[in-house]
């Protein structure tokens, strides 16, 4: 779950830098406040990288990517790529638990295959 998790955030990364600079020059927000936001979303998007197997850190992914939903009212584009976002961050979440339940088993069963006969695995 970690490795598909953790490409999710990292394009969420560039696409947040990117949206920064499109809000530069379509909003009437200042500068500082546009680099502020968007670079606290940049940073929280890198740690999260990082924090993915930890608990808390699917939910607070789940927080950026309503925040990057929300970056819509700012640039109007962001309401289609926070949905794109989200259900890539979905299928991350659902698919890499089973690729990780899966590797369990596999691993599981190839330690039991590799035990020699007469010792419990």
């Amino acid at each position: 779950m970690r490795t598909l998790c953790a490409s999710t955030l990292i394009g969420e990364f560039f696409v947040i830098g990117f949206a920064g600079l499109v809000a530069m020059q379509t909003s009437e927000l200042s500068t500082v406040t546009i680099w502020t936001v968007s670079g606290i979303a940049m940073l929280l998007s890198l740690l999260l990288c990082g924090m993915l197997t930890r608990p808390g850190g699917v939910q607070l992914g789940w927080a950026l990517q309503a925040a990057l939903i929300a970056s819509g009212f700012v640039v109007p584009t962001m309401f289609f790529l926070g949905a794109v976002f989200a259900a890539l961050w979905w299928a991350s979440v659902h698919f890499g638990r089973k690729i990780d339940a899966a590797k369990a088993r596999w691993s599981e069963q190839s330690g039991a295959a590799d035990a020699p006969a007469g010792e419990p695995a």
